[in-house]
């Protein structure tokens, strides 16, 4: 199990309360991308930074779906030994690079390829970061995610290491996403939720996270999406998204993110978006084998019928999380995303490779299972 430690500030108007965190006279490295470096509330979150003569280098160039190439690149511009402090702002892959920053920042860091290697870190310089989306719960996970181009898929660099001193929960920085990425990034929480939920490797303090987090997430996701001002959906939001983040630190995913990496990996598709896709026909895949559980989140659902039976409950679950996807607008096919039916068989080989969240399923599913899984996602599928 990891220890999570983190200091956490939440709530609307919070953003005062960042001013505490950090001393005087400090050299900070904020990470960020350029949408979100031009909005309200990070302008304002860089002016509090900026107070009490600290001096902030900024990188605004992390893009979605990050490469081992795009770190060693953004590494090469940086003097690394000088800073005190990394401040992530944005999304899943912003937060990432953060997080692998602090590390590689650090005199005592073993280097991107070691890390890639899988050697450990050992220490990182200390860390803020502040969550712009309400999905990937990064905050709160002690993992890395790049992709590996030259493969097709992700790694993931996992160490309690990665962890922050400080997050902060800021629901005004979210007020701007298009609805799209609000979606989207919902819908990953969603995946981290139930897919820890129903892992080989869930345990009590995962569960509690997980439940605790999809109450929140499924009273909230459809209003949070279509009243972008709504700040209690939103920051309810980032709270299911942080549990999320908890849930994995405890436990892990599994089928949906092992057939989402290699989706990323070489189309460079969302990662909410291939989640999005994903979630409803692995979730009748696993859901045999995880009937109560599936049941414990129907009855989470707003107005759920709570007289049926378990079984018939678990398939309400995945209809609703199919009829949710697209009620939200989220695509639900692959081809309408550049992807060639040609490539199943490639994909399902990537997928299969990725041991690490495969091994977490509740089930066991052989090559011509996670091909029938992609099959679905073509229209002309019957």
């Amino acid at each position: 199990m990891v220890t999570l430690n983190s200091t956490i500030i939440s709530g609307a108007n919070a953003l005062a309360a960042v001013r505490p965190l950090l001393t005087d006279n400090a050299q900070l490295l904020l990470v960020t991308d350029g949408n979100i470096a031009r909005l309200e509330a990070a302008k304002q979150i860089r002016s509090i930074l900026e107070e009490g003569n600290r001096r902030v280098t900024v990188i605004d160039t992390v893009p979605p779906e990050p490469s081992h190439h795009d770190v060693s690149q953004l590494l090469a511009g940086l003097n690394c030994g000088s800073f005190d402090v990394v401040v992530g702002i944005g999304g899943g892959s912003v937060l990432d690079v953060a997080k692998l920053l602090s590390v590689l920042c650090h005199p005592l860091s073993p280097g991107l390829d070691s890390l890639l290697a899988g050697v450990k870190p050992v220490a990182r310089i200390s860390s803020l970061l502040i969550p712009a989306t309400a999905g990937t719960g990064s905050e709160a996970t002690p993992n890395a995610i790049l992709a590996i181009p030259e493969q097709n898929t992700k790694v993931g660099i996992i160490s309690p290491v990665l962890l922050p001193d400080y997050v902060a929960l800021l629901p005004e920085l979210t007020t701007s996403m298009p609805a799209h990425i609000a979606s989207s990034t919902g819908i990953d929480a969603l995946c981290h939720l139930i897919e820890c939920f129903t892992a080989t490797v869930a345990n009590p303090v995962s569960d509690n996270a997980a439940l605790t987090g999809l109450a929140k997430l499924l009273k909230n996701i459809e209003t949070a999406c279509a009243e972008p001002g709504n700040l209690l959906a939103k920051l309810e939001m980032l709270w299911a998204s942080y549990y999320g983040g908890v849930a994995i630190a405890h436990a892990g995913t599994h089928l949906v993110h092992a057939l989402s990496y290699p989706l990323g990996g070489k189309y460079h598709l969302p990662h909410g978006v291939a989640n999005a896709i994903l979630l409803a026909p692995c979730m009748r895949v696993v859901r045999p084998h995880c009937v109560t559980k599936f049941a414990q989140v129907w009855d989470l659902v707003p107005g759920a019928d709570g007289s049926l039976s378990d079984d018939e409950k678990s398939h309400a679950l995945v209809e609703y999380f199919a009829a949710l996807v697209r009620r939200l607008n989220l695509p639900d096919n692959l081809e309408s995303l550049g992807v060639p039916r040609e490539d199943i068989a490639s994909l399902s080989d990537a997928a299969l490779n990725v041991k690490r969240l495969m091994n977490n399923a509740p089930c066991q599913v052989n090559h011509d299972e996670v091909q029938a899984i992609y099959r679905t996602l073509f229209p002309e599928h019957a």
